[in-house]
């Protein structure tokens, strides 16, 4: 009796594999050709949104324009983007939508100088030393790593950006450094 290989199913199953894979892209991997950069991958498992304070709609608020920048500073150490002081979205909201309860809710806290106690969607893990400030500097765009935020009603984690494997792919794409102290301090 002889014996048959199995090297012509491996080959067949390996060359079907590449034909599916060359039309499935993820969501977030699609760059269109003017992109200079990457983008991470989306999660692979849906993320719900945090309850927040005050309802926010990125979607709502960059319809009219505005840029993350206008409202996201990155002050000294560079670390991490701020949120808003509750003036600056008094500047619109002391006459549009005044009358609903989250808007009567931030003027409380801006009337009492308060900050709103935002809860973060993306935190950075214990023991990666990581810096918005690099990375906006090397020209990487907000959504490049945050997804397509302009598209939320509510901000959840769409992508898998705070993810060991989507830092270094990234870097590896986009030819940054991917020693292991880059990101891990002693």
């Amino acid at each position: 009796m002889k014996r048959k290989s199995a090297i012509p199913f491996f080959v067949l199953a390996a060359v079907s594999v590449g034909f599916l894979m060359v039309g499935v892209r993820l969501p977030a991997q699609q760059v269109s050709s003017s992109a200079s950069k990457h983008m991470v991958p989306d999660n692979p498992s849906p993320h719900e949104s945090p309850v927040q304070p005050i309802p926010y709609s990125h979607k709502t608020h960059l319809a009219f324009g505005l840029q993350c920048k206008e409202c996201h500073t990155n002050p000294e150490p560079g670390k991490l983007m701020t949120f808003p002081e509750t003036g600056k979205c008094m500047q619109c909201h002391v006459t549009i939508s005044k009358d609903k309860p989250a808007i009567q809710k931030l003027a409380q806290y801006a009337a009492e100088k308060k900050p709103i106690p935002w809860v973060r969607v993306y935190n950075v893990l214990p023991g990666v030393s990581w810096t918005h400030r690099a990375h906006l500097g090397a020209g990487v765009k907000c959504e490049t790593c945050h997804g397509q935020v302009a598209e939320l009603e509510k901000m959840s984690e769409l992508t898998s950006v705070t993810t060991m494997y989507s830092c270094l792919s990234c870097h590896e794409m986009n030819h940054g450094k991917t020693a292991c102290e880059t990101c891990h301090k002693k």
